[in-house]
């Protein structure tokens, strides 16, 4: 089969090149195929000569009617090709490419693509492909694929390979289409044969379109297969730890619940119930829990430990911080005060645990995950921002017990459809209320003119309402890579804060770099109500419970994703009092500053998801450190519609054709699939 060629069979291919090409994974033909470009360029159009204007890119088509090299005062060797058509002439200039004037001779015919500019006070094209004209050409005169390249192996010299690949593969019926007729036709989907081909050369811009939209089908197709597999897998395991809820444990539940100092919302409730039901079935529960920053998501965690509790088993609880693994210790141990359980914290820097002690609650970092550490009976481990550890990690901490219930968190906000794509193997629950009493906090975008009278009337409040502040800054330190007129470094930003905008008030500083007997000291002082102001980085966005800090500023906000200006508003607005946050920007251009003024105009995490997800893609959900874990190579997660139909079919699929997963083809697809989210 024409695919299963080895790459060695390439024509003129150097074993450099073969060699560089297999440090990408490419070993094949196939493996080529699947070598998707990241853009097109649409050089198909020929523009007449006479007719190109500056700032366009263009493709020409002309005769060469003159070759020659010139050298300049300064030494540097120019190459001149002078092309006409029948509309006019136009001169082409090279830098030290000697070779062109032996390779592109008078006589020919050449395409040439690229920016009209001027170049010697004369309209130019700056080259950025050029072509001897032939029956079929690779580099212009036709929508043009453009690949990532590493160093050595260009774009172009990807297209040449991927081309001579799929020249051939017109003339076959590979690959094999493994979807069923029903499914290609109710989706109004590509064969894959063509698929392959318009996804590199394609013959339009719908054939383009069209060819991704089959690919991207297919990889999300293959995501929901495997979160499917995975599910069923689950729910075939047996719980090795049986959980009872009778009489006496469910008035126990109750009581506990009623002596909360605030009421449930009714999400809360929902959720509980729903974990509940999980706890008491025969297979382990998996279930993700969604819920706004402040929603509340740690009293249900709570409630799910106590459950563990009163059945005689323990609750693990990871947290990828220490700031947050500190701050569920101190909310839990408040929530179980009238309560014999025992809890310990396990961080770098905290080990509360003591040897040979019974602990009916452990809360901690991936110090949690230590061999040393042994746990008799675990129940529940419950995983907070579990995007944040690697599936080894989880299932390290699942390990300790032996095929636990597991609940994992997140404050994340995700549309729901984009939820059940990225979690499908696990049952969902949502929290969208905030707790009972709560005012949304007011969001204003201040203009660089209303900076000092916004720092006045801040100090007012802090003096008169005894209210504390956030003050968050983009940098720790300035950096020449930065554009420091528009970035606020909070060491500089702290200083000048303190000695010369409040310098009446208490001011300190937090940031990544402290020390944790630092930082500790730093959070315990404005936890205390002994600092006034706290200027820090990011390394609070989440973790961070000050009921009493009202105000918070962000400084720099352009450069911060909406998710993460979200998570930054929710260190605020967690007591009963007006709560409000300020953003600051340098930046005078409306059009950078509109998603700032959304951001302000709204307070629902996932409403700013969406917008996020619309405007920009997943990664500004997730955050540059954080969405890679969902590696999709052509699909995007903003195709909320294709990701309907992908899951649509995954169902359709497993329950009418499930003799497909014995294929080899859907086998790779979904084990590959496994292999780039794990």
């Amino acid at each position: 089969m024409l695919l299963e060629t080895p790459i060695e069979s390439l024509p003129a291919t150097s074993p450099v090149t073969l060699h560089r090409f297999k440090t990408l994974g490419i070993n094949t033909y196939f493996d080529l195929l699947n070598y998707f470009p990241f853009r097109h360029e649409d050089y198909s159009l020929i523009t007449p000569i006479s007719r190109i204007q500056e700032g366009e890119v263009v493709t020409v088509k002309g005769v060469i009617i003159q070759s020659k090299n010139e050298i300049t005062r300064r030494g540097f060797r120019l190459q001149k090709i002078t092309i006409q058509d029948e509309s006019g002439r136009l001169t082409l200039t090279w830098i030290n490419q000697p070779y062109l004037i032996h390779v592109l001779k008078e006589g020919m015919t050449v395409f040439v693509a690229g920016e009209v500019v001027r170049f010697a006070g004369k309209i130019s094209i700056q080259p950025d492909q050029w072509e001897v004209a032939k029956e079929e050409t690779i580099h212009t005169n036709r929508i043009v694929p453009v690949y990532s390249e590493i160093r050595g192996l260009s774009s172009k010299t990807i297209r040449e390979k991927v081309f001579h690949v799929v020249s051939h593969l017109k003339n076959t019926d590979e690959p094999h289409d493994h979807m069923p007729g029903e499914v290609v036709k109710f989706n109004n989907i590509l064969s894959l044969h063509q698929a392959y081909i318009g996804v590199h050369f394609p013959e339009s811009k719908t054939h383009l379109i069209a060819s991704r939209k089959r690919l991207g089908f297919d990889e999300l197709l293959s995501l929901h297969l495997y979160s499917q597999m995975t599910r069923r897998e689950w729910q075939q395991k047996k719980a090795t730890h049986h959980f009872l809820l009778d009489n006496k444990k469910k008035l126990l539940i109750e009581k506990f619940i009623n002596s909360l100092p605030f009421e449930l919302t009714d999400d809360q409730k929902t959720s509980i119930d729903e974990i509940k039901l999980d706890l008491l079935k025969t297979h382990p529960m998996n279930r993700f829990l969604q819920g706004d920053v402040g929603s509340g998501k740690t009293v249900v965690a709570a409630i799910a430990a106590y459950l563990s509790y009163l059945n005689g088993f323990q609750t693990l609880i990871m947290a990828p911080t220490e700031i947050l693994a500190t701050q569920h210790y101190q909310t839990i141990q408040k929530l179980f005060k009238s309560l014999p359980l025992k809890i310990a914290i396990q961080t770098g820097s905290h080990k509360s645990m003591k040897k040979g002690g019974v602990y009916d609650i452990i809360i901690g970092t991936q110090a949690l995950l230590t061999s040393s550490l042994t746990f008799d009976k675990v129940g529940l481990v419950v995983i907070d921002e579990q995007h944040r550890f690697g599936v080894a990690q989880r299932s390290l901490l699942k390990e300790k017990g032996k095929e636990p219930h597991l609940l994992t968190m997140t404050a994340t906000p995700i549309p729901r459809t984009l939820a059940l794509t990225l979690y499908g193997d696990l049952d969902l629950s949502t929290i969208t209320q905030m707790p009972l009493g709560r005012l949304p906090i007011k969001t204003f975008l201040v203009p660089l003119a209303k900076r000092m009278a916004a720092y006045t009337w801040i100090e007012k409040k802090v003096r008169e309402e005894k209210v504390q502040v956030f003050i968050i800054c983009p940098l720790i330190e300035e950096s020449e890579s930065e554009t420091l007129q528009t970035v606020k470094a909070a060491k500089k930003e702290y200083e000048h804060l303190k000695n010369e905008v409040f310098k009446n008030l208490k001011v300190s500083l937090l940031h990544g770099k402290l020390k944790p007997r630092e930082k500790e000291l730093v959070m315990k002082e404005f936890s205390d109500g002994k600092t006034d102001i706290l200027v820090s980085t990011s390394v609070v966005e989440v973790g961070i419970d000050i009921p009493n800090a009202s105000i918070m500023i962000i400084e720099g906000a352009e450069r911060f994703g909406l998710a993460q200006l979200h998570q930054l508003r929710g260190r605020i607005g967690r007591g009963t009092v007006q709560s409000y946050c300020y953003l600051f920007s340098e930046i005078q251009d409306e059009s950078k500053l509109k998603r700032l003024h959304f951001f302000a105009g709204t307070n629902n995490g996932v409403k700013l998801a969406e917008y996020d997800l619309g405007q920009r893609g997943s990664g500004n959900i997730f955050g540059t450190k954080q969405h890679g874990y969902l590696k999709l190579k052509i699909a995007s997660l903003s195709d909320i519609e294709l990701m309907r139909q992908a899951k649509s079919a995954a169902k359709y699929i497993l329950e009418k054709y499930p003799h497909l997963f014995s294929l080899s083809t859907m086998q790779k697809q979904i084990e590959e699939v496994r292999i780039a989210n794990n």
